[in-house]
């Protein structure tokens, strides 16, 4: 730190690794229930609960990686050790996940489930600990949306690499005259293999990038008895701790509702474009990369925006942007307002739409994620405990909700409208006409109606810019006599 203040050089490495974060959920929320259905004909309705079950014991890791990082004695800190732990076995469990060896309907839902689950443990073995991190470093206004929207930055950037890498780079060269790449299942396998490399060096970089830190902050110095007892303990204490606050449920609530939309569309996103918007190889990038260009520029912008606004206004305009603009074009294409398929206004058209979305959208997630880092202030004003980990285990189980909850109502809805399955079904004059519409009435107008519902809960969050102030003055003066003590 220099003056208070975090280098550039830290917030850049500490952003850097959601580049692998970007890259794994990119993966598994655009590509899985694609891959698996479509591809390996599993049905829909199996692929979701193999995805989405992962979120019950991914619920639980994300809480004891949090409660054990929080706690963690050594040399490295608390949660640098995490960090370093999780990459390679992270890396290796998302590569099997796009090249199982088995091929029966029963096997291919056992090994998605099983490796869904391993790879979800092991990135809570890094994410909730990096989220923690983040937290603890600054107590700065700016420096802490700072670091989270670096670390939204770097996000999208992942993202983006994986789409453009499997698009652009992968499926070229797997695709023919009369077959997209997209359909080719041995353009996954080598896709999946740079990805994971990609994962694992983003994160092994922030790790290392950010170790100078680790003798300023805050440590565990008692000492305690470990046992399986003594952890589930203390995960019910750190558990019951957590949800008292009032103004966490709120905050976590309605982002939760927004990351189930998110996930649904997500999910769904390569079913529209393909099916809906028949979108070719060519120029199906550049409508996917509108979103993630929007949300990064977002970024940079939020910082003055909550200076200006507040984090709380700009988190109700970006969930309700979120859900607008979703919507918008399909309506209109619903309504033949919107240019048809193969119009040349089409992609200009889709793409301003999804710049816009994202813009907006970058405001919430950028303020959700600094206001988490209040709520952990207000926590230690309140009980005089620093809990990090326990509060950001939350905020990893929300955003994993995107692949998770998401894509199993993905599949459900695949599967109740009778969506067909195999690789053979590459365009809409493959589909029913019934069947696209019924997606494309539950992808628009059904899914965006969660986006308003969630603004609901974020008008009980009640701790305003001058009462965390307030606090935060009140904890520096509680630490100067604990240190003179």
């Amino acid at each position: 730190m220099d003056e208070g203040k975090l280098k550039f050089s830290t917030k850049f490495a500490f952003g850097v690794g959601q580049a692998g974060e970007g890259l794994f959920a990119t993966g598994l929320g655009f590509f899985l229930l694609f891959y698996y259905s479509q591809i390996l004909e599993l049905n829909p309705a199996f692929a979701g609960i193999a995805i989405g079950a992962a979120l019950v014991l991914d619920g639980a890791s994300d809480v004891i990686a949090g409660s054990l990082s929080d706690n963690w004695r050594s040399d490295q800190g608390r949660r640098h050790p995490f960090m370093y732990a999780s990459f390679l076995p992270l890396s290796i469990c998302f590569f099997l996940l796009f090249f199982p060896l088995v091929s029966s309907q029963f096997g291919l839902a056992v090994w998605l489930l099983v490796f869904t689950n391993l790879s979800r443990t092991m990135l809570s073995l890094y994410h909730v600990p990096h989220l923690a991190l983040g937290a603890e470093i600054t107590e700065d206004f700016d420096d802490r949306s700072a670091l989270v929207a670096y670390r939204q930055f770097f996000g999208n950037v992942g993202g983006l690499f994986a789409l453009v890498g499997f698009f652009w780079v992968v499926s070229p060269f797997f695709g023919g005259d009369d077959t997209s790449g997209r359909f080719v299942k041995e353009a996954y396998i080598p896709w999946a293999f740079l990805v994971a490399v990609f994962i694992g060096g983003t994160i092994f970089w922030s790790a290392w990038g950010t170790r100078s830190l680790i003798p300023s902050l805050k440590k565990v110095t008692e000492k305690s008895r470990v046992s399986i007892v003594s952890i589930f303990k203390q995960l019910i204490r750190d558990f019951k701790d957590v949800i008292r606050s009032k103004n966490f449920r709120y905050l976590f609530t309605g982002v939760l509702v927004v990351y189930i939309m998110v996930g649904v569309t997500s999910a769904l996103d390569i079913y529209m474009y393909t099916y809906f918007w028949e979108l070719d190889e060519k120029i199906i990038v550049p409508v996917l990369l509108a979103y993630g260009i929007g949300n990064a520029l977002g970024t940079f912008v939020s910082v003055p925006l909550f200076s200006v606004l507040g984090k709380k206004t700009c988190l109700i305009i970006g969930g309700l942007s979120y859900a607008f603009f979703q919507n918008v074009p399909v309506v209109l294409r619903l309504l033949d307002y919107f240019p048809e398929n193969g119009d040349a206004l089409l992609v200009p058209s889709l793409i301003l739409v999804k710049v816009i979305q994202g813009f907006a959208t970058a405001q919430a997630n950028v303020g959700y994620g600094s206001m988490m880092a209040d709520v952990c202030d207000e926590h230690e004003y309140n009980t005089g405990r620093r809990q990090e980990g326990g509060f950001f285990a939350a905020v990893a189980f929300s955003a994993k909700a995107t692949s998770g909850f998401g894509t199993v109502i993905a599949g459900f809805v695949l599967w109740i409208i009778e969506w067909p399955v195999g690789a053979n079904i590459q365009s809409a004059a493959d589909l029913e006409p019934q069947v696209l519409l019924n997606m494309a009435i539950f992808y628009g107008p059904v899914v965006a109606a969660l986006g308003f519902i969630s603004v609901l809960f974020y008008f009980g969050y009640k701790l305003t810019p001058e009462m965390h102030k307030k606090m935060l003055e009140e904890l520096s003066e509680r630490r100067k006599v604990s240190a003179a003590n």
